[in-house]
């Protein structure tokens, strides 16, 4: 739902809210936020809440670290899992700098701007998010373990499948959010599990997924178990992807389907730090069904974008490189660039691979261009790509281009 400042001040005052939070990220994606009361609401619209952003990962030094957070009234929903009475309801805040322009670095404001390109050329572009994730035990102290919740395979059900009542109570909770699932199942890995979404813009998609993240732990948590969605939690095992979903207005429209995904796949060497920022993440490329070639197909899982077997407005084009350590925010920026790019330029898509790229022969593969091997490959790429300098405020390039970088975290 959407609503106006006068309607969450209402809304406020009618529910018992006691705390309101002014939710927001740092440049890789990891949720922070500030607590204000209720009699503060009126000045965060009016003029923002100040904040010390030296501290938070991208966003600068000592000497510069006054930003404000303009709360964005559309994104207002309650928090089920905090108390009724002395309720707390989320915000997601504009960054901005104390003169009120935008903040460079706000990862948010780089996708709306992105949205906003693609509507001036006359496109549309929707999102789907499927993130994969393992459930782990905790140990004696409380701190997660690297063994799993149970050991299930591919779409068991209960009772090998331990996983079913914790994914019920995440899709309760989600849609007490706002968010609805589309469907969710047990995946390949033993404790892994996946739950994907209805297509949305891509503002709201981005939204969804850092949400997503937010109740899985805390339903995990909650039921004594930690969720992982770093990329590749067990080395022997498979890795979580975050498969992203995409399509140009209108999706039934082949011509303009290719034009898109040959621009994604034009730049995709150049944006997967972006798409996949840990070193962690390239462990997972070439097997079990993650991707390791440059190439496309229709439905086949082997590819890096497959067109899954869809028609009409459910047509879409499914990236399989990314993984859940990717700021969605700065992932569906880039790939709407891309996308743009190639729907202007009209970039020729190449033949498709119609072949099991993990059992394909030499003679295959070698015709094949690879995705980077490692996080350092993959910094040298986006290093070099004027494509990126052109779309991201090079602060933003450099924080996933230095080797602290983000940890492989959980």
């Amino acid at each position: 739902m959407k609503y106006s400042r006068e309607e969450v001040m209402q809304y406020v005052r009618e529910e018992d809210v006691k705390f309101i939070r002014l939710a927001f990220f740092d440049v890789f994606g990891k949720q922070k936020n500030v607590s204000i009361m209720p009699d503060e609401l009126p000045r965060a619209f009016a003029q923002g809440i100040a904040f010390d952003a030296s501290s938070i990962a991208g966003f600068g030094s000592e000497s510069h670290s006054d930003l404000y957070l303009r709360p964005d009234p559309d994104t207002l929903v309650p928090l089920p899992w905090r108390p009724e009475h002395g309720s707390v309801v989320r915000m997601f805040a504009d960054i901005t700098y104390p003169d009120g322009t935008p903040f460079a670095c706000d990862t948010r404001a780089i996708l709306k701007n992105a949205v906003a390109a693609a509507e001036k050329a006359g496109y549309t572009f929707s999102f789907g998010a499927e993130q994969e994730f393992y459930l782990f035990r905790l140990d004696d102290d409380g701190e997660p373990t690297k063994i799993p919740y149970d050991r299930a395979g591919y779409m068991d059900i209960a009772p090998d499948d331990r996983g079913e009542n914790i994914r019920r109570e995440i899709c309760l909770l989600l849609e007490q959010v706002g968010i609805r699932p589309e469907s969710s199942h047990h995946e390949d890995g033993p404790g892994q599990n996946e739950i994907d979404f209805r297509y949305s813009d891509a503002l709201t998609a981005a939204d969804n997924a850092q949400t997503f993240q937010t109740v899985v732990r805390i339903v995990a948590r909650r039921n004594g178990i930690a969720a992982d969605f770093s990329a590749k939690p067990l080395k022997d095992r498979p890795g979580n992807g975050f498969h992203i979903n995409i399509s140009v207005n209108p999706p039934e429209n082949r011509e303009r389907m290719h034009y898109m995904i040959a621009g994604i796949l034009a730049r995709i060497r150049e944006i997967s730090v972006f798409l996949n920022p840990t070193e962690n993440s390239y462990e997972r490329f070439g097997q079990d069904r993650a991707p390791r070639y440059i190439s496309w197909s229709e439905q086949n899982r082997s590819q890096l974008i497959r067109i899954p077997a869809a028609m009409g407005e459910f047509r879409r084009a499914e990236l399989r490189s990314p993984d859940p350590a990717a700021n969605p925010y700065l992932a569906f920026a880039l790939l709407i660039y891309a996308g743009l790019e190639g729907l202007e330029q009209k970039t020729e898509l190449p033949p498709a691979v119609n072949e099991n790229l993990f059992t394909a022969g030499r003679d295959v593969l070698e015709k094949l261009e690879q995705l980077p091997e490692n996080l350092e490959e993959a910094q040298a790429a986006a290093l070099a790509s004027e494509f990126v300098r052109r779309n991201l405020p090079e602060p933003i390039i450099r924080s996933y281009c230095s080797k602290k970088g983000p940890s492989s975290r959980p």
